[in-house]
């Protein structure tokens, strides 16, 4: 007997892997892994969480119109030109499966997010890495990668698990040096973070061109990784392909109750923004101060190099699980000699930094 043969390429593909939760033995850990926010959701959110409880029979809104109308209103942009989804992962999945197929391209940086290449090899299309520059994006090699078989264009910005971005002028350079029948899409997870005046999230390219979407999460700033919510704004045809793509009831009824109050609670997104402003460049100057190569981050983590290679990286990072420290081995990006380590709380923080110094000592 014989199975059913998949469809060429899926086998090609390294499942997706996200951060470690926990430590074998240990009951109690610090985990820095995933860029989960350390203040956790909203009590609105977790509030309306409870009071969704007893409705769960019922089918959620297909449309997420609620949520929609409650994100135009935050953000001020038009609901219709808005979609919502299973985790920002959802949108770049129906992206590929809707703009790229066999034969096509589809284009990002060399360190950019794991679930590009993987959303391009399960619809037999081939990813195609362009070079960065300092572990950041480069224009000019992303323009040199295109062909004429490049259908869409992804740039993570911020980018995880670099940190770095490429600022306004950079990312219009980038829309206007690309073919007008290439989708950029601005991955913008880590938006909520960043308050560099030359920083656009994408709003304003996603506004006025026909060609270009901009993509966000509430699995950030607003701690509702659990609860997979992700959303999108693009031009109207645009949207109007990925609702016949996506699945007819696509973000529960309890992700779009809590994501309504947790939009609602301003001061508890400032208050995450703040936590973050303090502790990410103390976790940043520490570091470096160790001797270790750090990026200028702006996202929620801090990205370090060892001058040792792989191997002290490798080693370090079982140096903080006997501690009960997780962080983030990024190999899988090509970064081999490098650790992500996510801002955590005030004792989190000083944990690692500890820890990485007694490593680093020893």
């Amino acid at each position: 007997m014989t199975t059913p043969t998949p469809q060429p390429g899926l086998m090609d593909i390294t499942p997706y892997k996200g951060g470690e939760s926990e430590i074998e033995g240990l009951a109690n850990v610090r985990k820095l892994s995933a860029n989960e926010t350390p203040l956790g959701p909203s009590r609105r959110a977790i509030e309306a969480l409870r009071d969704v409880a007893t409705r769960i029979s019922e089918y959620p809104d297909g449309g997420a119109v609620k949520l929609r109308k409650a994100l135009g209103a935050h953000y001020g942009l038009d609901p219709d030109r808005l979609i919502c989804s299973n985790g920002s992962d959802e949108l770049i999945s129906l992206l590929v499966s809707a703009y790229a197929g066999p034969g096509d391209e589809v284009l990002f940086s060399r360190h950019g997010f794991l679930m590009y290449p993987i959303a391009a090899k399960a619809n037999g299309a081939t990813p195609v890495m362009a070079p960065e520059t300092d572990l950041t994006a480069s224009v000019d090699a992303l323009l040199d990668k295109v062909t004429e078989r490049t259908r869409i264009c992804f740039l993570a910005n911020p980018n995880n698990p670099t940190g770095t971005y490429l600022p306004r002028g950079e990312v219009e350079r980038l829309r206007e040096g690309l073919r007008d029948d290439i989708l950029l899409v601005i991955d913008a997870a880590y938006a909520e973070y960043v308050s560099r005046n030359d920083y656009d999230a994408g709003v304003e390219l996603a506004g006025r061109t026909d060609n270009t979407m901009m993509l966000r999460t509430f699995s950030k700033i607003f701690g509702l990784a659990g609860l997979r919510v992700g959303w999108g704004y693009a031009p109207a045809e645009v949207i109007g392909v990925l609702h016949r793509a996506r699945g007819p009831f696509n973000v529960n009824l309890a992700a779009q109750a809590a994501a309504i109050a947790a939009l609602s609670d301003t001061a508890h997104i400032d208050a995450a923004r703040t936590h973050n402003d303090i502790w990410l460049p103390r976790l940043i100057e520490a570091l470096r101060g160790m001797g270790l190569e750090v990026t200028s981050s702006i996202g929620n983590f801090a990205l370090a190099r060892f001058p040792g290679g792989e191997a002290q990286a490798q080693a370090a990072d079982a140096f903080l699980k006997k501690r009960g420290i997780i962080v983030r081995p990024v190999a899988g990006y090509g970064l081999p000699d490098c650790l992500r380590i996510t801002v955590g709380t005030e004792d989190d923080n000083l944990a690692v930094i500890g820890s990485l110094k007694e490593f680093l000592s020893s």
